[in-house]
């Protein structure tokens, strides 16, 4: 019993063996029709010479900012405008109650007209006075003469001379008051100028075309001489602001071009220009402030983060675009192409980054051919075909 069952197990045995052998793929077969061919682009790795450059951290400004505040006493009777509005020059922004001014305003053209009629009473109380001086100065001199021939007596002398001093007297208080008058004229056209110029204070508008960045004010508030209302910062006109280590300042100039990213807009770049070097080092960061014009650009507001790239010197280096480094985890790598058009997965090491471009310290050579964008379906071992 028990060597049949051995025979049975042993002839069994045979048989999965023979029928195995039977199915055996020749060599090479398998691995050709495991293979695959992605089509790709492919580069040659280059060494070219780069621009270097410093890469300061730095701060979006308006060039100019104005702080709106109120010249006036009064309460805040509309506010037309709220933070981010953009406005145009003349377009109201606040209006402040102006009765009180407007009530100082009537009291100063109310003293005005009093001062031209007091001019005119004045002017009229001096031409009399002068008519008066004028008569009594000429029966003076005849007088004078008459004393001369003993042909009027001393007393009516006296009395003639005596109305001549006081006609003068009198002339002379009229040019005063007449003096006074228009003093007091000049006076209440000042009291009107300045009650006016307080009329139209009680409305508040752009001084130029802007936006608004911050609104300290609402309806109902109390406006007071000096109290800051809005701040306006003028539209296409921003600077970046950074602070330069004193180790880089000698190779900053005045007018030098920059590269602005701002990271807001997307990274867009900006091209500026170095339009103010502050002569001195701050005390405590050893560094300089460097504030660089940009160009008018929508959408760039004060506070937004800019990285700015000082150019410094020129290097040569082994670039790549940055879309053939593929990151997993840790790790960085690229795919080589072979003499046999075969992708090959290979760790690299990675430097500065310029733009679109990635600096490549080891991993791959000059001449070594790459994939410049490496398809989700290529593998290590793929065959590489190239694509225009």
């Amino acid at each position: 019993m028990l060597l049949k069952r051995f025979l049975y197990v042993t002839m069994l045995s045979f048989m999965v063996l023979f029928l195995g052998c039977s199915e055996k793929i020749e060599p090479g077969n398998l691995e050709q029709g495991k293979i695959k061919t992605v089509k790709a682009r492919i580069a040659v790795a280059a060494v070219t010479r780069q621009p270097l450059s410093y890469e300061a951290v730095g701060t979006i400004k308006a060039g100019t900012i104005s702080t709106l505040s109120s010249k006036i006493m009064g309460t805040v009777k509309a506010v037309f405008v709220q933070g981010g509005d953009t406005v145009k020059q003349g377009q109201r922004l606040v209006a402040i109650d102006d009765r009180q001014v407007s009530a100082q305003l009537r009291e100063a053209e109310a003293a005005f007209a009093e001062a031209r009629r007091g001019r005119t009473a004045a002017k009229a109380a001096r031409n009399a006075a002068k008519a008066g001086a004028d008569l009594a100065g000429a029966t003076y001199n005849r007088y004078l003469n008459l004393m001369k021939d003993d042909s009027a007596s001393r007393q009516e002398f006296d009395e003639i001379k005596s109305r001549h001093h006081q006609a003068q007297a009198t002339l002379r208080k009229t040019d005063a008051m007449l003096a006074a008058a228009k003093q007091r004229i000049k006076q209440a056209e000042a009291l009107v100028s300045a009650a006016s110029v307080r009329e139209k204070d009680a409305l508040i508008r752009a001084p130029f075309d802007g936006k608004i960045s911050a609104k300290m004010i609402d309806v109902g508030d109390l406006a007071s001489p000096g109290k800051s209302l809005l701040v306006i910062e003028k539209i296409g006109n921003y600077f970046a602001n950074l602070e330069l280590p004193e180790h880089y300042i000698e190779t900053v100039t005045l007018g030098k071009k920059v590269k602005v990213i701002i990271q807001a807009l997307n990274n867009r770049s900006l091209d500026g220009a170095i339009e103010e070097i502050f002569p001195a080092a701050n005390e405590k960061s050893l560094s300089f402030l460097i504030k660089v014009k940009l160009p008018g650009q929508k959408g760039l507001r004060s506070g937004m983060f800019a990285r700015v790239l000082i150019p410094m010197d020129e290097a040569d280096m082994l670039l790549i675009p940055s879309s053939s480094v593929i990151h997993s985890g840790q790790l960085t790598a690229i795919y080589i192409v072979d003499d046999k058009q075969t992708a090959r997965y290979r760790l690299i090491r990675t430097g500065r980054l310029f733009e679109e471009s990635i600096e490549i310290l080891s991993g791959i050579k000059e001449g070594d051919r790459y994939v410049v964008i490496p398809p989700l379906t290529l593998s290590d071992g793929d065959r590489v075909e190239a694509a225009s």
